[in-house]
């Protein structure tokens, strides 16, 4: 298949680029720079040039695929709403290029958004009162779904880790530089379901191969990690104290990132593991922290 993958040189779709290419596929991949062109370039895919933002761009990309990965996400978190909003937009313009085929589209989600504290399923959907503007590109792929094109979502952890990783676990360090402690809040037992981006590669290009639309899957290889246990180890690299935080605290250490430190995601991927044959096979998050090179 000939794919067209948004944010294709980014830290999760740049794998995916790698993966499509060792199934065989064709890669055509979104370049909003001659940096990001000539690294598509040189990892043996082809170029498009444009941005999430143009959304012609994106309708002409998707319009020479076999089928479309949207890895893409302008990752500001000042203007978080802005940009969930065009992702929205995207996605109905990938989609849109799709209608009448049946070319698969594949979107990005987060198992965030149905963070209850029970263990998530494939099967759980958002609160549709949920006040988190993410669910925007949720509501996007179902809006597509039921105008018959085949889309599905992949959820994807709080955690994506791996070699050069520019998510989550790098802003906790550099918190606790910043603050001179590792901080945890009240007991620490809130769960983080993580992946290494590698195997995340994977659930994409299966998803896209044999993947069913209006279908939802899981991303994350590990259930949930205790933000206690990232903190401790982070805590451990740094020479720092180890403490928690009460939610006065947390709020003073954290800042905007407490809603992430307190979120208790516990989340199951056995419906993907099952349907789509997806057997993560890379190194877990403590480990991947503990040896991928996070403190240099």
């Amino acid at each position: 298949m000939r794919v067209f993958v948004t944010g294709a040189t980014g830290f999760v779709g740049s794998a995916v680029v790698q993966a499509l290419l060792q199934a065989g596929h064709q890669v055509l991949g979104l370049a909003r720079s001659e940096a990001s062109a000539q690294a598509l370039t040189d990892a043996g895919a082809d170029v498009h040039r444009g941005s999430i933002e143009d959304l012609q761009s994106l309708a002409s990309g998707a319009a020479q695929a076999d089928g479309v990965i949207h890895t893409a996400f302008i990752h500001d978190f000042s203007q978080f709403l802005e940009n969930c909003e065009k992702d929205r937009l995207a996605i109905g313009a990938l989609g849109a290029a799709l209608k009448g085929t049946d070319k698969p589209l594949i979107v990005t989600s987060g198992t965030a958004l149905v963070s209850n504290g029970h263990l998530a399923t494939e099967n759980d959907l958002p609160d549709p009162q949920g006040q988190n503007p993410r669910i925007a590109s949720d509501r996007a792929a179902a809006a597509l779904a039921e105008q018959g094109v085949h889309v599905s979502l992949v959820r994807l952890p709080p955690s994506v880790h791996g070699a050069d990783d520019h998510g989550f676990v790098p802003m906790i360090i550099a918190m606790a530089r910043e603050k001179g402690e590792s901080a945890y809040i009240d007991a620490g037992q809130n769960l983080w379901p993580a992946v290494h981006r590698l195997d995340a590669a994977r659930v994409f290009v299966l998803a896209l191969e044999k993947g069913a639309s209006n279908a939802i899957y899981h991303a994350n290889s590990e259930q949930g990690v205790p933000f206690r246990e990232i903190a401790t180890l982070i805590g451990k690299h740094l020479n720092l104290p180890v403490v928690s935080k009460n939610a006065q605290e947390a709020g003073e250490h954290f800042g905007w990132f407490t809603h992430f430190a307190s979120l208790n995601n516990p989340t199951s991927s056995q419906i993907t593991r099952e349907v789509l044959g997806w057997k993560p096979e890379h190194q877990d998050l403590l480990i991947d922290i503990d040896t991928a090179g996070y403190f240099k």
